[in-house]
């Protein structure tokens, strides 16, 4: 018998999830953000180290919290690869802050975690499956679809709250100071059940060789919706953590958490062409990210500017951590 006629053929080779989670972890894409995150951890330190002493470390979580947890709400899509950025994390994590406070919490009365939180993780994911049924069936580019959400729900955030207002119960304000590791342990901890399942090795598959993924039989269709529910799951764990910040219902504060969530997930590493990452990386982004801003605020620059080093350090990112990647595979190459 021929040994040819068992071998592998290199088709099948990308599909290979072992193997795409092999090349994630010694990735040198992730060198750049550690990088920048060891010098601004040191900058904070040096000139603002009573935001870190122990005494006030819960409440700097507490407002780090949003930031992360939209970097981890973009990096499902990412990893989807070809054009799967969510442009609507950040006008989704807005309207679960004024729906879960305004809404539910002050207009009708209900503030029992046993209503807001399934109220909360429910707009996010119906938010998800929406933008994942526009992507994946009604085949709408994956920018397009999730720009028309994100208008629709800053829109929708307006109506349900047009100016500031209501106030979070006491339960979720602990959010913002002794339970502030809670929304992104609760993040981490559905992220490691993900990857025990087969949808986290397609996920990784899909953004190495999508042609791989369909001549293997799975759904793709199935795949996209999945990973957009799963973001709309993070926002909204995001929207609950960014009410507990805010301490109140604010309709026009969600928005800039899509900027803030894709910078951050392209500085910790995670690849906008797909299969490259996880939320290990974007939460190094976005930790990143939060000790650039609190550095920039703390010597009182403009909210202007902050934007304008926001644009540029994902510019940045994203063209450091590509020259790096293909230094890698040059080096790689027999």
């Amino acid at each position: 018998m021929s040994s040819a006629a068992v071998a592998p053929t290199p088709a099948a080779q990308p599909a290979d999830p072992v193997g795409a989670e092999r090349r994630v972890r010694t990735d040198p894409t992730v060198l750049f953000g550690a990088g920048l995150f060891a010098v601004l951890l040191v900058a904070n330190l040096v000139t603002n180290s009573s935001t870190f002493s122990p005494a006030n470390l819960t409440v700097t979580i507490g407002f780090a919290a949003p930031v992360v947890l939209a970097a981890i709400a973009v990096t499902p899509t990412l990893l989807l690869g070809n054009g799967g950025i969510d442009l609507s994390v950040g006008p989704v994590i807005g309207l679960v802050n004024v729906v879960v406070v305004y809404h539910v919490a002050t207009e009708l009365g209900h503030t029992s975690p046993a209503v807001l939180i399934p109220v909360a993780l429910g707009v996010g994911m119906l938010a998800g499956l929406v933008n994942g049924v526009l992507v994946a069936f009604v085949r709408v580019q994956p920018i397009v679809a999730t720009l028309g959400t994100y208008l629709v729900a800053a829109g929708a955030a307006v109506q349900v709250a047009p100016t500031p207002g209501g106030a979070v119960p006491g339960w979720l304000a602990a959010w913002a100071d002794e339970l502030s590791l809670l929304p992104i342990a609760a993040a981490v901890l559905i992220w490691a059940g993900v990857r025990r399942l087969p949808f986290y090795e397609h996920l990784m598959a899909y953004g190495g060789d999508e042609r791989a993924v369909y001549s293997a039989g799975i759904s793709v269709r199935l795949l996209r919706v999945g990973a957009f529910v799963l973001g709309g799951l993070f926002a909204g764990i995001g929207g609950l953590s960014l009410s507990a910040v805010l301490g109140s219902a604010d309709p026009a504060v969600g928005p800039s958490y899509t900027m803030l969530g894709i910078a951050a997930a392209a500085l910790g590493g995670v690849s906008l062409a797909g299969g490259r990452g996880g939320i290990g990386r974007a939460i190094l982004g976005a930790l990143t990210i939060f000790l650039l801003q609190n550095l920039l605020t703390y010597w009182n620059v403009s909210s202007f500017v902050l934007q304008i080093a926001y644009g540029l350090v994902l510019v940045l990112a994203v063209a450091v951590n590509g020259q790096i990647g293909e230094l890698t595979r040059r080096m790689r190459r027999p």
